[in-house]
Formats: structure tokens, sequence, C-alpha cells
């Protein structure tokens, strides 16, 4: 079983690695870095993963980066795509349409979509000779259309449904040349990382998970999928999302 994490070096990226590191011990698993620790710019340092990982550095909104790393990694079993962004540090998601900055949003849909599919497209043909390929990119409940009952935040929003609709038109196309495999989009969580962290005071204690906590439960999920639920948006927990 060969698995790459991308994003790895991120909070839920590398709960991900840790978690798999710890229940799948046979497992050979592979994360992304963008950037290194500081200091230590080869990738990030951690000593009781560094016998475990391989670590690749990668821009995974660069389609040349992309595809130089799946010929690095070669064939693959599981991927898994925890990279995303939500804000940065000049710029907060937009409360009101007259916030909307069009750098900010072509950034947002780069790292959150882009990301995505160029995985897709460059490791398609790794997965051949996989007996359990899984497919799988953390989405967000506010990528919802039909669920959206609040407004606002329009990049996040909008990167997050049209990465489901890129992960729902993948499926189709694994479903005629996978038959055995799975894509589907997960929503974590609200999790306690970096990126909910300028939000977290408006989250009930008990709706906040530790990114072990939603990792633990997404990788049990993840663990059990089969071909016949490729294609659907799930929770943590395996529940159903609508569209």
């Amino acid at each position: 079983m060969k698995i790459l994490v991308a994003g790895g070096s991120g909070g839920i990226g590398r709960s991900f690695v840790e978690e798999i590191v710890r229940v799948m011990p046979q497992a050979e698993v592979h994360a992304t870095f963008f950037r290194g620790s500081p200091g230590f710019e080869n990738a990030p340092e951690d000593k009781h993963l560094e016998n475990s990982v391989l670590w690749r550095k990668a821009d995974l909104t660069d389609a040349e980066s992309v595809e130089q790393l799946a010929n690095s990694v070669g064939p693959i079993d599981w991927i898994i795509n925890a990279v995303g962004m939500l804000h940065t540090s000049t710029q907060m998601p937009e409360k009101s349409i007259t916030q909307v900055d069009a750098d900010f949003f072509h950034k947002t849909m780069a790292v959150n979509v882009l990301s995505t599919l160029f995985l897709a497209r460059y490791f398609l043909n790794n997965f051949k000779g996989s007996d359990c390929p899984r497919f799988v990119a953390l989405s967000a409940r506010v990528g919802s259309i039909e669920d959206n009952q609040l407004g606002g935040w329009y990049s996040y929003r909008a990167s997050k449904a049209a990465l489901n609709m890129v992960l729902k038109t993948f499926s189709h196309e694994w479903r005629r040349k996978k038959p055995d495999g799975c894509v589907v989009a997960m929503h974590p969580g609200t999790v306690d990382t970096q990126l909910t962290e300028p939000f977290k005071k408006n989250v009930p204690p008990e709706k906040l998970f530790s990114s072990n906590h939603s990792v633990h439960q997404m990788l049990e999920v993840i663990r059990r999928l089969s071909s016949g639920q490729s294609g659907q948006f799930l929770a943590y927990d395996g529940s159903s999302i609508p569209w």
C-alpha cells in the first residue's frame, strides 16, 4: 500500500501522516510540503516521522511541479489532498461582495481547486495496478450550495463548490476507467488549525475538533470506502452532505 498525503505539513495533513503511520505501519507514506520548517528548508522537521515518511517538496498549484511529483512517486494506491486556503496574513474571507479582491479570489481558487485538478490529472496513470484506488480531497460544508444559509466568504465558498464539481466529474471518469476505485470530497468539520484560528472563538467548544480527532474519524471512513460511494460528499463521520 502506497499513500500520498498532499499538504502533509499543514495542520490536518500532518495529522493524516501521523495517523496513517500509526494505524497502517505497513503503508509506504509520501507527503508533500511547500515550505520547510524555519531553518530547515528541505522538509518539515519531525524526528519521530523521519524514518516513516518520504517528504517531497512540491507546489501543487503548478502543473510542472505536480507532474514531476507524479514521476517521482510512481505507482500509488491512495491520494489524500489536505491542501487548503481560507485566508492569508493580509486578507480575511469576504463578509460582503464589496470586499471581493481579484488577486485573493484567484489565489484561493488556485490552492483549493487547481491542486486537486493537477493531482488527478498527473497521477491518473499512477493508479494502474492498484486494487484499492482512493482519491480523497478535503472540501468544506460551506462549499455546499444547498446548505448555504448565511452567505459571505465568497472566494472560499466558490472554490470549495468548484472543488466539489471537479471531484464529482472526476468520479464519473474513474467509474469508466477504474470501476473498483473511489473518489470523494470530505468535510473534516471545524478543526482547530491555523486555517480556523481567527474564527474559532465563534465556534461552540463541542463543535471545534482537534486535528487528531477529525483525522482519526476521516481515516476510518476512507478505509471503509467502497466503489459504490464514489462521487459522494461525505462528512468526517461518513454522513452525506448535499452538494
